[in-house]
């Protein structure tokens, strides 16, 4: 007996689609239907047990919270005491261009005299500049 394959392919893809698509959600309620199984199968904690459990986390989370805080803190005091949140100033050399000398003093002389103050109402103060 042979078998004759029909011309009509549009059928058997439709079909198939359909099969598959059907296969598709029994494949998903086989899949709850094996979680449902295995959660029978699950030794669950009795309540004396969840709280001493749920108890000991607390107190290591507390613990660790505490223990952080305390590393922060005295890394922050020691940093503290080394100076490294002092904020110090960079002093800047300039070159007079006429002598060749090195000084932060003109730097400072400069900046004072060429930018002229602001008042609060944003107009410019031109007496401050002029001493």
């Amino acid at each position: 007996m042979s078998t004759k394959k029909t011309g009509n392919t549009s059928d058997n893809a439709i079909v198939r689609f359909g099969k598959g698509f059907v296969n598709f959600f029994k494949r998903i309620g086989s899949g709850f239907m094996n979680v449902r199984q295995e959660l029978k199968r699950v030794i669950w904690p009795t309540r004396e047990k969840l709280i001493q459990t749920s108890a000991i986390v607390l107190v290591v989370i507390v613990i660790a919270s505490v223990s952080l805080f305390l590393i922060s803190t005295g890394a922050r005091e020691l940093l503290d005491k080394v100076g490294f949140y002092d904020q110090k100033l960079a002093s800047e050399t300039t070159v007079l261009p006429e002598t060749g000398e090195t000084t932060p003093e003109f730097l400072e002389a400069t900046v004072a005299t060429d930018i002229p103050a602001e008042t609060v109402d944003g107009t410019t103060d031109t007496t401050e500049a002029a001493e």
